[in-house]
C-alpha cells in the first residue's frame, strides 16, 4: 500500500446487539410488481406511527394472483413493514376477523407507487372471497425485532464514525439483513490506520450501547 493507492476499508465490529460489517457488496432482491387491480389510493403506512405494533385491522381491497405466480393480497392499511432501506420485509399472516374463511401467510412485502404489496400463500380460502373483507394483519414479532435492531445498528455504526475521525467516509449503501449485514463506505483510509480504527469503531459502539439511548423515529 502507498500512499497513492485508495483501499476500502473491511471490519468487523463487535458488540453486544451485532456483529456489523463494512464491505463492499451488496446485494439484489428483483421482484416482480402487479400493476392491474390497484388501487388509485397509497396504502396508508401504520408502521410509521407505531413501530412495536404487530397486530391490527384493515380492509382487504384486492386478491389475486401476481404475475410471477404468487398470490398478492392489497390492503386499505399495512403494519407490514415492506423490504426496503437495507431492511428486509416483516412476514406473518392476514386473516378474516373470525379466521373462519381464510388465512394468508405473508411472506414478503413491497411497495411501488404508494401501495403495498403482501405476497404470499394462502393455508385455507373461501371461493367466493372478495374486496372489501374486514383482515386482522399479525405480524411475527421476534423477526421484527430482529429487523430493527440490525438497522438501528447501521445508524449506531454511522454514528461512531462520525466519533473517531472518519467523517470524511460517505456512507453509501447498507445491507441490514441477518445474514450479513454492513454498510459500505466510499472513500479511502489509510492501511496503517485501518486496525486502531477497527478498534476505535468497536470501542464507541460498547460506550453508546452501555449508555442506553433512545431510538426515535423522525420524517
Amino acid at each position: 500500500y502507498g500512499v497513492e493507492k485508495p483501499v476500502t476499508p473491511t471490519t468487523t465490529i463487535a458488540n453486544p446487539i451485532i456483529n456489523l460489517h463494512i464491505s463492499v457488496l451488496l446485494r439484489q432482491f428483483p421482484v416482480a410488481m402487479d400493476d392491474h387491480r390497484t388501487p388509485a389510493t397509497p396504502t396508508i403506512l401504520e408502521y410509521y406511527h407505531d413501530t412495536v405494533n404487530v397486530q391490527s385491522k384493515a380492509t382487504m381491497l384486492s386478491s389475486f394472483l401476481g404475475d410471477d405466480g404468487r398470490h398478492v393480497l392489497i390492503l386499505d392499511c399495512t403494519i407490514f413493514h415492506p423490504q426496503g432501506g437495507g431492511q428486509p420485509s416483516d412476514t406473518g399472516f392476514i386473516t378474516d376477523v373470525s379466521s373462519s374463511r381464510f388465512k394468508f401467510f405473508v411472506q414478503d412485502v413491497r411497495i411501488k407507487n404508494g401501495i403495498v404489496y403482501h405476497y404470499g400463500v394462502f393455508e385455507k380460502i373461501d371461493e367466493d372471497l372478495e374486496g372489501g373483507v374486514q383482515v386482522v394483519l399479525s405480524v411475527d414479532e421476534s423477526r421484527r425485532k430482529l429487523n430493527s435492531r440490525l438497522h438501528s445498528a447501521g445508524h449506531l455504526l454511522d454514528v461512531c464514525m462520525q466519533k473517531v475521525g472518519l467523517s470524511h467516509l460517505e456512507p453509501s449503501k447498507g445491507y441490514h439483513f441477518p445474514d450479513g449485514p454492513y454498510v459500505e463506505y466510499k472513500g479511502t483510509v489509510p492501511q496503517t490506520e485501518l486496525q486502531s480504527k477497527q478498534k476505535e469503531l468497536e470501542l464507541e459502539a460498547n460506550n453508546l450501547i452501555s449508555k442506553g439511548g433512545k431510538v426515535s423515529l423522525c420524517f
